[in-house]
């Protein structure tokens, strides 16, 4: 935790000396990486509790990148690296699970920056992150990271559409301190999740919940979230705290929106398949 706190202070102190959007920007070919340790039983439990996560014997499939965020921050925070990571938004994530995990394996984590692309928003940053146990890639995930800035019309693509209303199966109603509490819990403690007047800082009105609370709530109300083999999710608009949100399925994919219907404001879409078998 202290190297991490330490990171989010380089962030905080370089993010206003860095502009996004320069057209000679270079990412470094720098590797985070930690060493095979299993997860602390402690944040875990935290980590499950608020995600809904109820398998004892399965590590839930969003957790390395929990546990690989430090690396992430580390990362980001460098002096090379051509965003600020203060008020940087994670736009989408895809996940492949190998395999499934389990608490006890001692995971190797690297983290890497991909590619810079523009967006219609700013600029969007790729992070991959690895997981590997005893030298075999047993997990992996790319995301989308975007650093708003003012940009030129039509330097990006405008985004598809959601697509229609899936069924709805539940309606979640989201507290003031769900932001802070999965911080607590996930060590992400980007000040939009945290309190209004820092998330106010980034031109949101409240503060919003985090994208990936948002994704692993929705992939822990699935039947078997233990089998899941691949994911995909793209966050479409912030999901404001506190607020009401319904999440629909069709059993392959997903949505987190304001009620019901074609018209409702859709904040998460994503698909999730399984692997066959119980392993």
């Amino acid at each position: 935790m202290p190297s991490l706190i330490l990171s989010l202070a380089r962030g905080a102190a370089t993010s206003p000396f860095k502009r996004p959007g320069r057209p000679d920007a270079v990412l470094p070919a720098d590797r985070a990486t930690s060493p095979a340790t299993p997860p602390a039983a402690g944040p875990l439990a935290a980590y499950r509790r608020i995600c809904g996560f109820t398998e004892p014997d399965a590590l839930p499939v969003t957790y390395p990148h929990v546990l690989a965020f430090p690396l992430a921050m580390r990362l980001m925070t460098r002096r090379r690296f051509p965003l600020p990571v203060t008020g940087l938004v994670h736009t989408w994530i895809e996940i492949t699970a190998h395999r499934a995990l389990h608490p006890t394996d001692a995971l190797e984590l690297t983290v890497y920056a991909a590619e810079l692309t523009p967006h219609r928003r700013g600029t969007e940053v790729t992070v991959v992150t690895e997981a590997r146990l005893s030298g075999e890639l047993v997990w992996e995930s790319r995301s989308g990271y975007l650093s708003r800035h003012a940009t030129r019309a039509g330097t990006a693509p405008a985004p598809t559409a959601p697509g229609p209303a899936l069924p709805a199966v539940a309606e979640w109603r989201l507290p003031a301190d769900l932001g802070r509490r999965y911080g607590a819990a996930s060590g992400d403690r980007n000040p939009i999740h945290l309190y209004p007047v820092t998330a106010r800082l980034f031109g949101f009105p409240r503060t919003i919940a985090h994208g990936m609370w948002t994704v692993a709530r929705c992939l822990a109300q699935t039947p078997r979230p233990h089998l899941i083999h691949t994911v995909r999710a793209d966050f479409r608009a912030p999901v404001l705290l506190p607020g009401t949100v319904t999440y629909a399925s069709d059993g392959t994919g997903f949505q987190l929106r304001d009620g019901a219907g074609d018209d409702a404001r859709v904040h998460l879409t994503g698909t999730a398949a399984a692997r066959s078998g119980r392993s």
